[in-house]
């Protein structure tokens, strides 16, 4: 590959503030804010997987207080309540916008992803600030209800969980793909570490257990949500939830949000897939999400900052990994399991969730903290930014909108869904919520029927 270089000024000039893309506040809300204001929080989930490190979190900010607990485990929620003994808590998190709506102006979600579009979009309705966990939604249609929901409320503050921003080595990806000085953009390649069906602490084996009853204090119907009512079986409910078709989306889901949001902060023209093609060994999706999946994602772009009319992504997951002679690395090892690769006609940026940071060149490799001319990373909260900006307060540091949120969640949703037809190159038309060469596609996992009472509330 040919070296590309470029001056400090150039780098310096080409590259955008780390903050850029965020969405202000209107000057209504601005004005409602006071340096005495407290920001108050219903938490929805407060402990599961991530929960309790969102509530803790969030609470550590001296101008924000958790007011709320909301959890359908009882256990769950009477843990939660010691740290906050002054809170109101509740098991539907209906009531608490119905009975208790005036003493919360925020929420954090973080439920399963099933039943996250229908919690944020009554939030919204209700005219919340939302922190929600990722993956965003969990249907494809989803995507739509939920940006239609935050276009319509552009007053509110909505914050993904992508906390691995807080990273020097992410924020210093950013600005490199950003300056171009790598080069175009050929294509990209991440690698997903485990797979739907790994087991162990956040994953089932793929086992389709003989039903149970519901753990002690839990309520079954409540966690079921929009879903369609079926029993309840060992390694669903609680954490493992993630492989299972109806309620998840696969080591993918769980982790694109991580792995290719320096792309959409760097590249605003990578809107939509218009294509996807998974191919995994033929196995039985009915109750579990697919293992072993490879998975091809075409984007249209424009402009000077691609080689192509198109950019590939390509995904791997359960430990496939992509050829280093392919994508220009040297002998070497990856740094970590789970890692993001971008192809440049300059170079190779190869990123782990949390750094290393590496720039390959004709098979050498250099640490990417060290290009010349980017800033000084400073430290910074992903919980207390949210907080910030929900306070009125500017901040450079809100990284992670829902409208970043929502481009990295259809990447990997469409990945994990197209795996029901392994093989097949599906046409996506995301306007059209469509897979416009599949009818059968189109009319099988694109939408659900809610079950009534936890639709989706469909704002704008």
């Amino acid at each position: 590959m040919n070296k590309i270089t470029c001056s400090r000024r150039d780098f310096l000039r080409s590259t955008t503030a780390a903050g850029a893309g965020v969405i202000a506040l209107g000057p209504t809300a601005r004005a409602l804010a006071r340096a005495d204001t407290t920001l108050r929080v219903l938490s929805i989930g407060v402990i599961g997987t991530i929960g309790g490190a969102d509530r803790k979190n969030v609470q550590s900010h001296p101008r924000a207080e958790i007011v709320g607990l909301c959890d359908v485990d009882t256990t769950a929620l009477d843990r939660a309540a010691q740290d906050h003994p002054n809170a109101f808590t509740c098991t539907d998190y209906r009531t608490a916008f119905d009975e208790h709506g005036d003493r919360f102006d925020a929420v954090i979600v973080a439920t399963p992803d099933h039943s996250h579009c229908s919690i944020m979009t009554l939030a919204l309705a209700r005219g919340k600030h939302v922190y929600g966990q990722k993956p965003l939604v969990q249907q494809l249609e989803e995507l739509e209800i939920l940006h239609r929901a935050i276009t319509a409320r552009p007053e509110l503050v909505t914050q993904t969980g992508a906390q691995r921003i807080e990273s020097e080595a992410r924020r210093a990806a950013v600005d490199i793909l950003r300056s171009g000085v790598l080069g175009k953009v050929i294509e990209v390649h991440v690698a997903f570490g485990g797979g739907a069906l790994t087991g162990g602490h956040y994953f089932a084996d793929g086992t389709l257990g003989d039903p149970v009853d519901p753990p002690d204090g839990f309520d079954y119907d409540l966690w079921l949500n929009g879903a369609q009512h079926e029993p309840c079986r060992p390694n669903m409910v609680q954490r493992r939830w993630r492989s299972w078709w109806n309620y998840g989306g696969g080591q993918i889901a769980d982790w694109v949000v991580h792995l290719t949001d320096v792309l959409f902060y760097s590249f605003p023209e990578l809107r939509s897939p218009v294509q996807v093609c998974s191919r995994t060994p033929s196995r039985d999706v009915t109750f579990f999400h697919a293992d072993r999946v490879l998975s091809t994602l075409t984007y249209p772009v424009n402009g000077d900052r691609f080689a192509n009319t198109t950019c590939n992504f390509h995904f791997y997951d359960s430990h496939l990994r992509p050829d280093r002679a392919q994508v220009g690395v040297g002998e070497s090892e990856w740094p970590d399991k789970i890692f993001t690769v971008v192809v440049c006609e300059g170079g190779t940026m190869v990123l782990a969730p949390s750094g290393p940071l590496q720039i390959w060149r004709d098979g050498v490799m250099t640490d990417g903290l060290q290009m010349p001319g980017l800033p000084v990373y400073e430290k910074f909260s992903h919980w207390h930014a949210w907080v910030d900006k929900a306070l009125g307060e500017d901040t450079p540091h809100r990284w992670a909108p829902f409208e970043i949120g929502l481009r990295c969640t259809e990447a990997g949703l469409l990945a994990v869904k197209a795996a029901r037809y392994p093989g097949q190159v599906l046409d996506w038309d995301r306007e059209r919520l469509a897979f416009t060469n599949h009818a059968e596609a189109t009319r099988t996992i694109v939408r659900r029927d809610y079950r009534k009472g936890f639709e989706p509330v469909r704002l704008g």
